[in-house]
């Protein structure tokens, strides 16, 4: 596993087709739990479009009251969760035994399989939190599997630098050879966290058949003639033929465009949403709603 603190070196990779932008998101502002201010980015309105995803929220504040309430016990059946801190502390405890801390930029990956209650609280009262819940489906065949999560600490996601300075941190999936923090096989998530000096370029090598979107949390990055401004996702078009994805922060920005680039294979199965649960038929959720209020979530 490689130090943060001593990243790979790696060769760029170029592309000969990028992906164009589809379209640009604002994502819209909400709160959940106790009260949490949040930018729900992906809606279940674009589940389809950017599956096996299906919610992406940004949270990011310096004031205590935005974000103190956090998640109090809720339950989630049919899905995994992966919350993502770029700064502050956020404790984790759930109906299965699991506790855990979550602090600057680490990583909790949580499979949410045939049902858990869990509670997610700031360990903090003051200072900045902020960072990314992103909701991964899960396929038909594995969504009433054993609940299972995984605390990422930092210093245990690989990190690369490429000669043009740009600093990619690997979450899950694989680029420019450097395998991520984590994998899974159907849908083949692909999570990076993306700082480009201004000027610099990056290429990440894509095939044609993924959903893919990114989403700008620094300065802003252009992407072919399409500039995504802070806080703004854009979602890559899926061209056939096309191998990558190429960012480029423009030499105008006055620090480093830091972005999040999330890609998926698509699942291709019904979705049906009921809050919390995420199952593919109605009848599912039915039951699901029955299995929580019997308790049967642990």
């Amino acid at each position: 596993m490689t130090s943060p603190h001593h990243p790979h070196n790696v060769q760029a990779a170029s592309l000969a087709r990028p992906r164009p932008v589809e379209q640009i998101v604002a994502g819209v502002s909400t709160s959940d739990g106790d009260g949490v201010k949040l930018t729900r980015v992906l809606q279940h309105t674009l589940q389809e479009r950017l599956d096996p995803y299906l919610m992406l929220d940004a949270f990011g504040s310096d004031n205590p009251g935005d974000y103190i309430g956090g998640f109090p016990s809720h339950p989630h059946r049919g899905f995994e969760t992966v919350t993502y801190m770029i700064s502050g502390r956020m404790r984790h405890r759930d109906s299965h035994g699991h506790e855990g801390l979550l602090s600057n930029g680490g990583v909790q990956w949580m499979t949410a399989g045939r049902g858990l209650v869990h509670s997610e609280l700031p360990e903090q009262e003051e200072g900045l939190m902020e960072g990314f819940q992103l909701w991964l489906n899960l396929p038909a065949k594995d969504k009433m599997r054993e609940p299972w999560y995984r605390d990422i600490q930092s210093e245990e996601i690989p990190e690369f630098a490429t000669p043009a300075g740009v600093h990619v941190r690997v979450i899950a999936g694989e680029s420019h050879g450097v395998a991520g923090a984590m994998k899974r096989e159907r849908t083949e998530p692909l999570y990076l966290d993306i700082t480009l000096p201004p000027g610099a370029e990056f290429a990440q090598p894509l095939p044609d058949d993924r959903n893919a979107l990114i989403y700008v949390f620094r300065e802003s990055v252009f992407i072919g003639n399409s500039e995504i401004p802070t806080k703004r996702m854009a979602i890559m078009a899926n061209e056939p033929g096309s191998d990558g994805v190429l960012l480029h922060a423009p030499g105008t920005n006055h620090s480093p465009a830091r972005a999040l680039l999330i890609a998926g294979k698509p699942l291709r199965e019904p979705i049906a949403q009921y809050g919390p649960f995420v199952m593919n038929t109605r009848e599912q959720l039915m039951q699901a709603v029955q299995d929580f209020q019997r308790g049967k979530f642990g």
